[in-house]
């Protein structure tokens, strides 16, 4: 028998002929169904998930006749058909559907074929599993359905054929209670959160287990457009506290967003030193994750550069504290003055890289 690396080989080119002469070869061979069992070690796939894989709908229905059994999983759960449904093989579905393979399968973390192909963009091969009885309200381990996923991905089409199937598909949270509006806001997913909230029945500043709302997501990743259309259709608050005190500002600020912490601050106008519960302001919270264009932008909207957190922290404490020298550097510039907090700790003794302690050094803080 060849070796396994060359049986393979074959199965991912697709070479029908190869096993054509594999099963016609000696007695040893033709009467032996090893070549058939031949798995990879990693993964566990077999010779079926190659063929549903790279789409060789002959080969497919080869194994499958020389008593390849299409229901085997590989090591991660995943079967013929999850390969032919994530990859887009048409004619591999519709073969494995017509053997009555089981459309809901799950694989590693209860993914069904049908979830894997609403990562993608093929929207016949989900017609093709919905008319075969697929479960689009089926929700994966870490709560997902097939709605949830497709907003995801920002494939309005995908999105509005299954609110044709099911009407109350939207109606969905993750383990973690994130909603599909929580989802597109964070992709910026322009088309689909439109969609949504024209025709899905979200409440207005839903929160997620951590308190975030879809505004938040939208002004954390970035997405400007599609918060500001939150902002419009459903008057989102751009003030609201998330579970550790944040508001959009500080979350953009953290994020090192720009535009978001602009937009927060010149179109919505939103108090440039608001403060979190903690009392740190979205200068502290730049300077702690060291984002100098925020931190920049903040200072010339007028931020109040010395402000103090419950702790008697500032700015300055934060970013030498987080030994970001540049930081540092720009809040010194700006007239960031050495007070000691609660603990007694002046921002410069808190300063462990050289970096940092050459920028004190350099102002004759030291």
């Amino acid at each position: 028998m060849p070796a396994p690396q060359e049986i393979f080989k074959a199965a991912t080119q697709g070479d029908l002929q190869f096993f054509q002469e594999l099963q016609n070869g000696d007695a040893h061979i033709r009467f032996s169904d090893q070549w058939l069992k031949v798995t990879y070690p990693k993964s566990g796939d077999n010779l079926l998930h190659y063929a549903a894989r790279h789409g060789h709908i002959d080969l497919l229905k080869f194994l499958h006749k020389a008593g390849a059994d299409l229901e085997l999983p590989n090591f991660d759960g995943k079967r013929p058909l999850h390969e032919a449904a994530q990859a887009g093989h048409q004619q591999c579905v519709k073969y494995l559907l017509s053997q009555d393979v089981c459309v809901d399968s799950l694989k590693r973390a209860d993914w069904t074929p049908l979830m894997l192909a609403s990562t993608k963009q093929d929207q016949d091969i989900i017609k093709t599993l919905v008319n075969a009885g697929a479960d689009p309200v089926i929700r994966n381990k870490d709560g997902w359905n097939c709605f949830h996923l497709a907003c995801r991905e920002g494939h309005l089409p995908i999105v509005e054929f299954y609110h044709k199937c099911r009407g109350d598909l939207w109606d969905t949270v993750s383990k973690n209670g994130r909603t599909p509006l929580h989802t597109t806001a964070l992709h910026g997913c322009y088309d689909v959160t439109l969609f949504l909230l024209d025709h899905c029945g979200y409440s207005v500043d839903v929160k997620d287990s951590c308190g975030s709302t879809p505004f938040m997501d939208a002004m954390r990743s970035g997405h400007v457009n599609v918060a500001q259309l939150l902002f419009e259709k459903q008057k989102s608050n751009v003030n609201e506290v998330d579970n550790v005190g944040y508001q959009a500002l500080h979350q953009a600020a953290q994020a090192g967003h720009t535009e978001s912490v602009q937009y927060l601050v010149d179109i919505q106008g939103v108090e440039v030193d608001t403060t979190t519960t903690s009392g740190s302001t979205a200068v502290a919270v730049a300077s702690k994750e060291g984002q100098l264009a925020v931190l920049e932008f903040l200072l010339r909207a007028g931020a109040n550069i010395n402000t103090v957190d419950n702790k008697g922290r500032s700015a300055l404490h934060i970013a030498s504290g987080a030994q970001h020298p540049m930081c540092v550097e720009i809040l010194l510039k700006h007239g960031a003055v050495l007070v000691p907090d609660m603990a007694g700790n002046t921002p410069d003794k808190l300063a462990k890289k050289d970096s940092v302690i050459e920028m004190f050094e350099k102002h004759n803080l030291t």
